[in-house]
């Protein structure tokens, strides 16, 4: 039977190409591209003339069956827009159907762009959970994270950069003041990375709204975080929200959630200050 080999692309620098992966590129009789306009700039960067096939979101239920009998005469190649394909691309449902057609599924390692933010974050490498991309919708963006909100693991998620400021706000109130790394445009001439608590990369962003590609690494849940709060701290707390001009309900919620105290106690403490 033949090969369907998964092949990691640069998410940026065209450099980060590997020589395994432009010998399998040259070597299989067709790729199966997310997007051929995006991957024919690559093949043409290295002189690789192998045929190329869309397979994306929008087509897959035509072009599974198409590339399955291409895969009966020869090797095929699958590659995404950006970093190794499969991981959040309908490049999963042709895996599973090389596999149960008897193919041999090869992986050609290479740029992820979760995996290099998580090692450039800062924050522990040793056990993380990868996400996907955060809920559009507000309500089932809280409800992903809230159901998230107890894993001691590394939490990485992708976000598209209109929709960070909202989701950097519900981050904040649903996982507390924790620590997180942005990592923007990663490999490319704007790289940026910004690390700092969930309150300072909010309002870094509020003053300068981002642009590309995005890659959130927030810290787990820590063992003290169990520990209900003192009043000093939930008071100190009470003079920063409404210093930044949260309302007396948005900061009750979000002071209950992160201090173990009930809302209407911090309400108390709210209407005494």
């Amino acid at each position: 039977m033949s090969i369907l080999h998964l092949v990691a692309t640069p998410i940026g620098n065209l450099d980060d190409i590997s020589a395994r992966a432009l010998r399998t590129l040259t070597g299989v009789q067709l790729i199966a591209a997310e997007d051929t306009r995006h991957t024919q700039k690559l093949l043409t960067r290295y002189g690789i003339r192998t045929t190329l096939t869309s397979y994306h979101d929008h087509n897959k239920a035509l072009k599974l069956d198409h590339i399955l009998a291409a895969l009966e005469t020869g090797d095929i190649a699958l590659v995404s827009d950006a970093g190794t394909p499969s991981i959040n691309d309908p490049g999963y449902e042709l895996v599973r159907a090389a596999l149960a057609a008897g193919h041999t599924v090869s992986p050609v390692p290479g740029p992820s762009a979760p995996i290099a933010a998580l090692a450039a974050s800062g924050l522990p490498t040793d056990s993380f959970l990868y996400l996907g991309y955060l809920p559009r919708k507000a309500k089932a963006r809280r409800d992903l994270l809230a159901a998230n909100a107890h894993q001691p693991h590394t939490l990485i998620f992708l976000e598209a950069p209109h929709r960070l400021p909202a989701a950097l706000a519900d981050l904040e109130a649903v996982l507390g003041n924790r620590q997180i790394a942005v990592a923007r445009e990663l490999t490319k001439l704007h790289e940026e990375i910004v690390r700092g608590t969930l309150r300072e990369v909010r309002t870094h962003f509020e003053a300068a709204p981002p642009r590309g590609e995005i890659t959130l690494v927030v810290a787990g849940k820590s063992p003290d975080e169990d520990e209900p709060w003192t009043e000093a701290k939930i008071s100190a707390e009470i003079q920063v929200g409404i210093k930044n001009g949260e309302s007396a309900s948005a900061l009750a919620k979000r002071l209950a959630i992160e201090s173990g105290w009930k809302k209407r106690e911090i309400y108390a403490l709210i209407n005494l200050t």
